[in-house]
């Protein structure tokens, strides 16, 4: 029987008009876009035994333990336990230091040109030999490496040939196009006295164009400006692709935003260009501390204090100061960076935000109930929690200090090495300490409170604006710009308590300012006059059975905002944070599985977040 139809006279018209001109509107909303539509979740920053420091506590899993895990096969881990993950990672770079590349397994296998020196045979023997022999041979050969004794260049070509050839192999063996992106990649070891500059560098090439120079070193250069002129060279050379991503600025003790160049000349418009080409983004979460914020630099931010490392340096050689804090923090380099562009026209830190894991055990396992550790050392035990992961005269990092943290989200048309690489290029990126949250955000000047109600907001975040990274076109006159900010929880995690938007600007005097918005919040809370929504979401957190209830909170959340102190002469950056209502932390899970008590100030919740790569304003010359 057929049904009844009714059609309006307005459409009729429309499909006649159609029908005539050939120029039809599709029926599916889906067709034709030409915009990211998927969101992948990859660590940018895994190590293998190759590391050489990884090798030396304990890890034994190698490249393709690390690819296989990696993509939700189930592996042993060093220590012998099973390792899976609750669900595989769409990408990965394996990025192993460049410096010694595969040395410590030449020790352990007992490589002709490593049981050449007497060191070689000393340390093989103890390696085999297990036990405090092992741990022994381990810290002397950290401690050579650290001083530049080691009796091997760890530069040396002829030894990094096969080993780089080997990691080249390996990417290219397990990245599948559309389906599992690896990206071929090394770590640049640059430590200034203890003081971390560590870069990730990542190809967007295989092998054919990475095969034709090695990884720069510690021992070519400490200075970013050399890698940066090695990796102009590759891509003179290749026609290649190539970009930067330091991390850990919190262990930096100053110098990764800093006021000066390395060889502390002043910062030109010259060098900002080059740092603001080849490093797009910044690594603000890791294993070894969160670095968004800081309590003493955002005092009037209760959410920046979130898993704080700030005793000293990366090797705890030297006490953290006070002063150093502003040229560590993602949001004080980008504060920095808006300084430094009103005086050279040219932003240094002008960056995206990712999170990774920098775990050194082969495996990227950073779920707060699935948490390996950082190195195989700190791998799952009933004493883990209580070992000290650093010492030195800035103090200790214990066990239980170590943040399950975190992957990196890239807005990529697909699952390929091409388009991830060119959506981190765009800076469409967003740092997650873990969870698999899915987050928008858009800037424009024309978003309206019902394009908050769209069930698709990318398809007008697109139209209307411009995605997380961007920089807004010049302002209309009379506008203030406007944020369309949408988020959905993880399925396997906590519900959001809130997305808030955090704004720096430089005032008239020149000095870089931020502020904090809640833009929208969960369970029918407010949003005061000043922006801010005070009510705690509340806590189900049940710490003794490590559980929590997702009865608080909400499962999505999506606004439009509107900047309320907006003045077009004044340069700015727009990014947006969100953050879920307390789950337990991995500490709690730690906790009950092993039966043991940890002491009271140990953290046994947590509250899991993104960062999204900011969106910026500069007023019109």
């Amino acid at each position: 029987m057929a049904l009844p139809v009714s059609v309006n006279a307005t459409t009729s018209a429309m499909f006649d008009k159609e029908h005539a001109t050939g120029e039809r509107k599709e029926f599916s909303p889906y067709v034709n876009r030409n915009f990211p539509t998927n969101v992948y979740f990859g660590d940018t920053h895994l190590h293998t035994s190759l590391s050489m420091d990884a090798g030396t506590f304990g890890n034994r899993l190698g490249l393709d333990d690390a690819y296989r895990f990696t993509k939700g096969e189930q592996v042993t881990a060093s220590k012998g336990y099973k390792a899976k993950l609750g669900r595989p990672l769409d990408w990965v770079v394996v990025a192993d230091h460049s410096d010694g590349m595969g040395f410590f397994d030449m020790f352990a296998n007992g490589d002709p040109i490593m049981m050449a020196k007497e060191e070689g045979r000393r340390w093989n023997k103890a390696i085999n030999e297990g036990g405090q022999a092992s741990v022994d041979a381990a810290l002397e050969i950290i401690t050579m490496f650290s001083q530049g004794q080691l009796p091997w260049k760890t530069n040396d070509p002829e030894l990094m040939k096969p080993v780089w050839s080997n990691v080249i192999n390996a990417a290219d063996r397990y990245n599948e196009p559309g389906k599992f992106t690896a990206f071929i990649g090394y770590e640049w070891t640059s430590l200034v006295k203890g003081n971390n500059l560590h870069r990730v560098v990542i190809y967007k090439d295989g092998a054919s164009e990475a095969r034709q120079t090695l990884p720069f070193t510690l021992g070519d250069s400490a200075d970013p400006e050399d890698l940066w002129k090695a990796m102009q060279a590759y891509e003179d050379k290749t026609g290649g692709d190539l970009l930067a991503i330091p991390h850990n600025g919190n262990l930096a003790n100053g110098i990764m935003f800093d006021v000066e160049t390395l060889s502390g000349k002043p910062i030109t418009k010259e060098y900002a260009e080059e740092r603001q080409r080849w490093e797009r983004l910044y690594e603000a979460t890791q294993i070894k501390g969160d670095g968004e914020a800081h309590p003493l630099l955002s005092p009037d931010d209760e959410f920046a204090d979130y898993e704080t490392w700030d005793l000293g340096n990366l090797d705890l050689s030297q006490t953290k100061q006070d002063s150093m804090l502003a040229g560590e923090y993602a949001r004080s380099g980008l504060k920095r960076g808006l300084e430094f562009e009103q005086k050279l026209g040219v932003n240094p830190y002008k960056f995206g935000m990712i999170g990774s894991t920098d775990s050194h055990t082969s495996l990227p396992a950073v779920e707060e109930n699935n948490f390996f550790g950082k190195h195989s050392g700190v791998e799952p035990e009933p004493g883990r929690a209580m070992h000290v992961v650093l010492g030195g005269e800035g103090g200790k990092i214990m066990g239980y200090d170590m943040a399950s943290s975190g992957y990196a989200a890239a807005w990529a048309t697909d699952n390929t090495r091409e388009a991830i690489f060119d959506a981190m290029l765009r800076r469409e990126t967003y740092a997650t300490t873990g969870s698999r949250m899915v987050v928008r955000f858009f800037g424009g000047w024309d978003f309206q409170a019902a394009d908050a109600q769209s069930r698709l907001p990318a398809d007008i975040g697109y139209r209307k604006g411009v995605p997380m990274g961007g920089d807004l076109p010049a302002s209309p006159k009379g506008k203030s710009p406007t944020f369309l900010v949408a988020a959905m929880k993880d399925p396997m995690s906590g519900n959001l308590d809130r997305i808030q938007i955090i704004k720096g600007w430089v005032d008239g005097n020149g000095k870089a300012r931020e502020r904090v918005f809640d833009v929208a919040v969960s369970d029918g809370r407010e949003i005061d006059r000043l922006g801010r929504s005070k009510a705690p979401v509340g806590n189900t957190v049940d710490i003794a059975n490590a559980t929590w209830t997702n009865t608080i909170g909400d499962p999505e959340l999506i606004t439009v905002w509107t900047d309320p102190e907006f003045d077009p002469n004044q340069k700015a950056f727009y990014y947006a944070r969100v953050i879920e209502i307390p789950t337990p932390r991995w500490t709690a899970y730690e906790a009950k599985r092993f039966n043991i008590k940890l002491p009271k100030d140990v953290k046994m919740t947590t509250q899991e977040r993104a960062y999204t790569s900011p969106i910026w304003y500069s007023p019109a010359s």
